[in-house]
């Protein structure tokens, strides 16, 4: 016999047809045969939101005809709709026609304009966008604030789906509409592209500092929309109502002309506007960012010093190691001696200082093999190991790297060739210029934890030259190409 949720009506439960929020949805039919979809949701704090948020009176929010409790589980009722947004980009192979994107856009733009002021729902996804009577509705307001709510014993600050939540959620900040336009942007660019701005997994630092990519031909009108509504300061996004006036113009005859290039201006100006957001939304967190990322360096240099260290100590056992009271260890086999250094965090104002540099340093460590003088007076070689974004903006590794003096300047044959550098002054100008006397020798390469038999290759072929006395000056320098190995 079929389970019975008695509420205001008597509601008869048939299969499970979705999950979400909290809790599980079933198809139920009233005794008069109407069709509905019931939710259960457990009894646990803050879970009783979906009750007090069901958005009465707004256009295009699946409405909540029966409510209330059923063994041990607040229960919702609400007119069955014909399928989740999700499932109909799946069945459409993954994007929409510009027009239907546009009439998508539309729908849920016209009922976040109706809540505008009132509720904010924070978890708006293709999941929670459903199909009825036309027309594609909000639902599942689970994770819904009441819009002008300070407190509350259960916020959910921190709820959401990943892919879809605003840079202010991530700093656990006060989620207003402009949080809902910023999920509803990733949603358009995810119908129009088939893909989601930010793919992760590092989805906080994507939201927080990452530019979406360029939207290729998509019209002008609708990539500045997007863009303005991916904006990383809440401010400067859209408001519904005016999302909602201009996806109407969106459909219109396409600009030319003049119009077409005051268009094009605008999205400029847009762009402009979106990276000063995206630099603001980057201060604000630069400290808790680098924070993390200190903390994320460290733990990659450990893994990766310990594996270098173990591995000649495997191959050499004769080998002595010392280790340093901060980390870092050195290996001294015969004449040789091969160091790798703790790793510091990266002092912001010096790497800064002067104009703005190419891409960011956070923590720095070096690795250095020394040896007893050769006939030439060479010391052995330093290179810098730097945890930065070398080479795409935001995607932060270690890189291997070190300098030289310029030929053309040096007066005499340095001892120690290449060496490394702080992420300072002195390296800054060798990155900027090269016609500094301080020049790049060795490209940016990243070293991998997954991949080190490179690394520990040629550093254990240095160590094992100098302790035989066989270590040389290198015959070229540079010693491999540079040019194009950093932004």
């Amino acid at each position: 016999m079929a389970e019975k949720v008695v509420l205001g009506q008597v509601w008869e439960l048939g299969a499970q047809i979705g999950e979400g929020g909290f809790g599980k949805v079933f198809e139920a039919r009233s005794e008069d045969g109407q069709q509905a979809a019931v939710k259960l949701i457990d009894k646990e704090p803050g879970h009783e939101r979906e009750l007090q948020f069901p958005g009465k009176g707004a256009r295009n929010v699946v409405p909540v005809i029966d409510h209330g409790e059923h063994d041990g589980q607040w229960a919702i009722v609400m007119r069955r709709a014909d399928k989740p947004l999700k499932q109909h980009l799946a069945e459409a192979g993954g994007t929409l026609p510009l027009d239907e994107a546009v009439q998508v856009l539309r729908d849920v733009a016209m009922a976040l304009a109706d809540l505008d002021g009132n509720v904010v729902h924070r978890d708006l996804k293709p999941g929670n966008i459903l199909l009825l009577d036309g027309a594609w509705c909000l639902a599942d307001f689970g994770m819904a604030r009441v819009a002008d709510a300070t407190t509350a014993t259960n916020t959910w600050k921190f709820g959401g789906t990943r892919p879809y939540m605003a840079p202010e959620r991530w700093r656990q900040e006060r989620a207003t509409i402009a949080s809902d336009i910023y999920s509803l942007g990733i949603i358009a660019h995810e119908l129009i592209t088939g893909t989601l701005p930010f793919t992760g997994p590092d989805f906080r630092d994507q939201h927080l500092h990452a530019d979406p990519p360029a939207l290729l031909g998509v019209p002008i009108a609708m990539a500045a929309l997007i863009e303005e509504c991916l904006n990383k300061a809440p401010q400067a996004r859209p408001a519904p109502g005016n999302l909602l006036v201009r996806l109407d113009k969106i459909q219109q005859a396409p600009r030319t002309g003049g119009l077409a290039a005051l268009a094009a201006a605008n999205r400029d100006e847009t762009a402009r506007h979106a990276e000063a957001a995206r630099r603001e939304s980057q201060h604000r967190t630069e400290l808790e960012s680098r924070r993390d990322l200190f903390r994320a360096a460290t733990n990659a240099m450990t893994r990766i010093s310990e594996t270098v260290l173990d591995t000649i100590m495997e191959t050499a056992p004769s080998a002595q190691v010392k280790r340093g009271s901060r980390g870092g260890w050195m290996v001294t086999l015969n004449r040789g001696r091969l160091k790798m250094s703790a790793v510091q965090e990266t002092d912001l104002g010096m790497w800064q200082r002067g104009t703005t540099p190419r891409f960011d340093v956070v923590a720095h460590a070096t690795i250095a093999l020394e040896c007893d003088a050769t006939n030439w007076g060479y010391h052995g070689r330093n290179h810098s190991l730097w945890y930065c974004d070398a080479q795409t903006e935001g995607e932060y590794h270690w890189y291997e790297t070190a300098f030289m003096t310029s030929p053309l300047l040096a007066r005499t044959a340095p001892t120690i060739e290449p060496f490394a550098l702080l992420p300072g002054p002195e390296a800054r100008a060798a990155l900027e210029s090269g016609l500094d006397v301080r020049q790049v020798a060795w490209p940016f390469t990243e070293v991998d934890i997954t991949d080190l038999d490179a690394f520990i290759d040629r550093w254990t072929r240095v160590l094992a030259d100098a302790a035989d006395g066989q270590l040389t000056h290198p015959s070229t320098m540079p010693e491999r190409p540079t040019t194009g190995t950093w932004r």
